[in-house]
């Protein structure tokens, strides 16, 4: 089972009053839990808070009240051993747990549902099954995406037997996990090094990847095309980005449901392994099929400098992937990246060097079912070697464009974080709430993490927010595995004396 990670995506701006004051209450420390355990905070079913917990093949649904008392703790065991990962979608009164697993030679896709209380609802739902697998896999087949809305879901699986046909298999539901449409397709990856990346679907159903290629692996892309496929369609359809004379790296896709239209964006370089030189920006029509927009913004030397605690300016941008695209009702967007690395034994792991790109996403983890290989990301990369890894995470940058791609506004969000073989207690998390935007990060004072908020207005005008109060309990807070659960309403998992607990902060 993987250990989740949490990246809050997609809220509008909206209007609001002023922040003044948070109050956090806690939830006891389950002594019964294991020290070392999966969780993912599923977020608020009728006024409960659920989480799911899990140690090795062993599996809890937790309902906690507003108080943050535990209130029911339901032991999953329909759970079958092996089972590979979870993933989890709320709705109003209930939940769904989508899970997989593999028994003998067929791997399955599994749905169930629970209630306010994390109680089971019926039996579980078979979605779909793989067979012929003659390997034990300890990776996902299935990859299951939501629309923005969450009334459409889709379960898909790509065979990559063939390096020039990838088949692309596709299970579109609505919210009751009625089969809208299956589809089975083939996709041409006519280059050596083509791979797919970023698969979304949108609230029609449609789903929209991006089929990139580079002159290796872990290089520049050169090559791009949006692909897109219609929710009751059985075919494809391509439309190639322009991108001569630049290299792309890290990119994100995103559906603008209000405006139908796809962005596609992406730092680059003009020189292939370069210094991230600015952030590239492309926009799709969805009806009128064809490009709206396709363009770049330069850094200037003065955001380089602002960006980066110390050192080349030149290179200022080199440790920094996107995290969070925010869409804007006038077309406009923001996008949120971090400054991440790591190094072991001293040595500095830049970008080039990460195996499997970004922390934030993987393309990897879209090949799933024809190679016994196990692939992972880089920053779990330690737990296979004895070296000591120390991980950073450092300045965040927030960039305002309006709807034709234009800069509007940037800021950074200033800290300085490092933690040894584990990123739980640095990066940061997020609250929307309507008139600001809220970063939640940890601030090392002495030996102590202090959790600090930093808020920046739709303006781009960054506050610092006072201290939170009822800090000095001895909670470890981990806000970057942080979920927004309420307009002004936010859990953070925390450590106490080893054990995990839950932190509600409501503005």
């Amino acid at each position: 089972m993987k250990k989740f990670l949490f990246i809050l995506t997609g809220l509008l701006f909206l209007t609001g009053q002023s922040l003044f004051a948070q109050q956090i209450t806690y939830s006891e420390p389950d002594r019964e839990d294991a020290r070392i355990m999966n969780f993912e905070v599923l977020g608020k079913v009728d006024g409960n808070i659920l989480v799911y917990k899990s140690y090795r093949d062993v599996g809890f649904m937790c309902a906690f009240d507003n108080g943050m008392k535990m209130i029911e703790k339901n032991k999953l065991d329909f759970l079958p051993e092996r089972t590979i990962s979870a993933d989890f979608q709320i709705y109003p009164g209930f939940a769904y747990m989508f899970y997989q697993y593999q028994r003998r030679n067929i791997f399955y896709c599994m749905a169930v549902k629970f209630d306010s209380k994390g109680k089971r609802i019926g039996d579980p739902i078979q979605l779909d099954t793989t067979g012929n697998m003659t390997y034990a896999s300890n990776r996902n087949v299935y990859t299951i995406l939501f629309s923005e809305d969450k009334q459409k879901i889709m379960i898909f699986k790509i065979s990559s037997r063939n390096d020039k046909m990838h088949v692309l298999t596709t299970a579109l539901f609505d919210r009751d996990l009625n089969l809208l449409k299956k589809s089975r397709v083939g996709i041409e990856m006519p280059q050596r090094n083509d791979f797919l990346s970023e698969f979304i679907i949108d609230n029609n159903g449609d789903m929209a990847c991006i089929r990139a290629s580079g002159t290796s692996q872990n290089d520049n892309i050169n090559k791009v095309t949006l692909v897109t496929k219609k929710a009751n369609a059985d075919i494809v359809q391509f439309a190639d980005l322009s991108i001569k004379g630049i290299y792309l790296d890290d990119m994100r896709i995103k559906a603008d449901n209000l405006n139908r239209h796809y962005i596609v964006t992406s730092y680059f370089s003009k020189q292939r392994r370069g210094n991230i030189d600015g952030l590239y920006y492309y926009l799709w029509d969805k009806d009128a099929q064809k490009e709206m927009l396709n363009t770049t913004t330069v850094f200037t030397d003065e955001f380089r400098t602002d960006a980066r605690n110390d050192g080349n300016t030149k290179t200022a941008f080199n440790d920094f992937f996107l995290s969070n695209i925010i869409l804007r009702k006038d077309g406009g967007f923001i996008v949120i990246s971090e400054s991440a690395y790591s190094s072991t034994r001293g040595n500095t792991l830049s970008r080039w060097d990460y195996l499997y790109g970004s922390p934030y996403w993987s393309q990897l983890d879209y090949y799933s079912w024809n190679s016994p290989l196990g692939f992972y990301p880089w920053w779990r990369m330690n737990t296979f070697n004895n070296n000591m890894t120390r991980y950073y995470a450092d300045n965040v940058t927030v960039i305002s464009f309006d709807k034709t791609g234009k800069m509007e506004w940037s800021n950074v969000i200033r800290k300085s974080q490092y933690d040894d073989n584990t990123d739980n207690f640095i990066g940061f998390g997020m609250l929307n709430a309507g008139d600001k935007l809220h970063f939640l990060f940890n601030v090392q004072e002495k030996r102590d993490n202090i959790l600090s908020d930093q808020s920046i207005a739709p303006s781009g005008q960054i506050n610092r927010n006072p201290t939170f109060k009822n800090l000095d309990r001895g909670y470890t807070f981990m806000p970057r595995h942080a979920k927004q659960v309420g307009a002004r309403q936010l859990i953070i998992p925390c450590q106490y004396r080893g054990y995990t607990c839950f932190a509600k902060i409501d503005y």
